[in-house]
């Protein structure tokens, strides 16, 4: 399943930070590439992230429960997924 869920955290990650516009395919996105280094990504994309993964996996996520090192990359994303599975 991790495969899978890999490819569509970065399917996400692409139509919601509208990447394809920058010429970005899912497949350029390395699985434990910084996010926020590699893309440039702020605070902005990464609530959207955050938003994606609540609403397409049902991860919710409490003020005070959040870390950004959890949407740092793609296996970060998918740890966190599947440990809330």
């Amino acid at each position: 399943m991790s495969d899978d869920l890999r490819t569509a955290i970065k399917t996400m990650i692409v139509e919601r930070l509208f990447l394809d516009r920058k010429g970005v395919k899912p497949a350029d996105i390395a699985d434990g590439a910084d996010l926020m280094e590699t893309f440039g990504i702020d605070s902005v994309a990464l609530f959207e992230i955050v938003v994606g993964v609540e609403e397409d996996y049902g991860v919710a996520m409490g003020e005070e429960d959040f870390s950004i090192e959890h949407f740092q990359s793609v296996d970060r994303i998918v740890a966190l997924i599947e440990a809330n599975a």
